[in-house]
């Protein structure tokens, strides 16, 4: 089974590598059971999460999806949430604790007319990669005739009008690198009615349903990070959400000033790294295992381990997040189940240094740059 933000899925259901390869073909769906949902209705829906959330949500339109992040005073990631307007209402969806980000929204009600409602008794989540369906990617469309009562559909990893990547790969450019993993997935999640679902037959359909374990695969050979990289000290930049969760000109929300101080005049204290593992030791890192490398003459801790996974084609593979200031060639150690310590050979996500901004404190250079 799950663990942490993911318990009560089941972990995979016998066959992990040949569940990822089915999820990759299009030809299976992942149990996301842990994925709580939520409706936010009213005439100021929009406008008001817009005024608490890092996106633009007060353009959003029918059939739209997106995400955002709620953030501490402090700018600290505090909830994440997926959005998705099909027209009546606000679809939000989270891995995380949805009584505690459905309390937070509730206490900023105050005199606006919105209401909110968790619907997770009703609703079932299913995930899918739409990248080998027949129809288009960015369509709605589901596999098999899965009885979606929407499908939120992951923007990764797309650089949204408004934002900016913080990625090696394409920084500074105002679109996504081709050469980005995650341009090889299109992720989607189906929020099913549970009472509809339980007359599906994927069977009939020609999917099977896999395990969590799969989609955590999927993600993070695309370098999509998630709630598994977040702690308490987790700023924006750090994870590369930029690209899809942040609106660099909307205006004021919580956390504001910390990421317009960061993206416009320093660097984030960490940055996300991808690593291939050695697989001698068959087996994988867990959450929070300490990364480590050779600093000054001794080995010392340089990060963490957030999420690992045995993929189908490319062996032990992980996310972790390491200080900014380690060289980005440095050979990694990671201490695996068992005290066997093996290693990690390091491939840059967020870029280990910006171009410094000083001379523009209180305004985007690259937002304002690209749409003149």
């Amino acid at each position: 089974m799950g663990e942490g933000a993911h318990a009560g899925e089941v972990a995979h259901f016998g066959g992990p590598l040949r569940e990822q390869r089915l999820l990759a073909q299009g030809r299976a769906v992942a149990d996301l059971q842990a994925v709580r949902v939520l409706t936010l209705t009213g005439p100021d829906a929009l406008s008001w999460l817009n005024s608490l959330t890092t996106q633009k949500i007060d353009t959003l339109r029918p059939g739209q999806s997106t995400e955002t992040l709620v953030l501490s005073p402090t700018g600290h990631i505090e909830h994440w949430l997926r959005i998705h307007d099909d027209g009546e209402r606000l679809w939000l969806l989270t891995d995380g604790d949805a009584a505690a980000a459905l309390g937070f929204l509730e206490s900023m009600k105050f005199m606006m007319r919105v209401e909110l409602a968790d619907v997770s008794a009703d609703y079932q989540c299913l995930g899918f990669d739409a990248a080998r369906l027949e129809a288009a990617p960015a369509s709605a469309a589901v596999p098999g005739g899965l009885p979606a009562a929407i499908v939120w559909a992951d923007p990764w990893p797309e650089i949204g009008e408004g934002s900016a990547s913080y990625a090696a790969l394409d920084l500074g450019m105002p679109v996504a690198s081709p050469e980005h993993p995650g341009g090889e997935h299109a992720f989607r999640i189906a929020v099913c009615d549970r009472a509809a679902l339980a007359d599906w037959d994927p069977a009939a359909a020609g999917l099977e349903v896999v395990g969590r374990d799969a989609w955590e695969a999927l993600r993070i050979e695309a370098w999509r990070p998630g709630l598994p990289e977040v702690d308490h000290k987790s700023l924006v930049g750090e994870l590369d959400v930029l690209r899809t969760a942040v609106h660099l000109a909307k205006g004021c929300y919580r956390g504001q000033e910390a990421v317009a101080r960061i993206h416009n005049l320093g660097q984030p204290p960490r940055r996300l790294v991808f690593l291939h593992l050695d697989g001698s030791a068959h087996a994988l890192p867990a959450p929070d295992a300490e990364v480590r490398a050779e600093v000054r003459g001794a080995v010392r801790a340089v990060g963490r381990i957030t999420s690992a996974a045995l993929h189908h084609e490319l062996g032990p593979i992980a996310l972790a997040l390491v200080k900014r200031s380690l060289p980005v060639d440095e050979q990694l150690l990671v201490e695996v189940d068992g005290g066997e310590v093996i290693t990690a050979a390091p491939e840059p996500i967020v870029a280990a240094q910006r171009e410094n901004r000083s001379g523009v404190p209180k305004i985007n250079r690259d937002v304002d740059q690209r749409h003149r």
